[in-house]
């Protein structure tokens, strides 16, 4: 979905630029378009279990800006987003503008 919406946003607003990061290597097997990914180097030697996580950990340390969406106080979502805020990355949780509260 958010893929989707970036493609539409690049069409209407051309000067911006986005990419997927990706936490597991694709296999190029499956008929998609990879061309707007990055796969982050080092990960191909991490355990699958743990590379969403080593993934999150390289988005952070390589981002100006976080944007999140963060609706519980726990799961791997909030541990990413933690982890933003404590490294003092400008972080914006979308979930706060609808008015609620994790």
């Amino acid at each position: 979905m958010v893929r989707n919406t970036l493609k539409k946003l690049k069409i209407k607003y051309p000067h911006i630029n986005y990419a997927v990061v990706l936490a597991y290597m694709p296999t190029g097997t499956d008929g998609k378009d990879y061309s707007d990914t990055i796969y982050p180097d080092g990960l191909e030697n991490v355990p699958p279990k743990f590379a969403i996580d080593r993934r999150n950990r390289w988005l952070i340390d390589n981002s100006d800006y976080v944007i999140a969406y963060i609706s519980r106080s726990y799961g791997g979502a909030a541990k990413f987003y933690e982890l933003a805020v404590k490294k003092k990355k400008r972080v914006i949780n979308l979930y706060d503008t609808t008015g609620a509260q994790p």
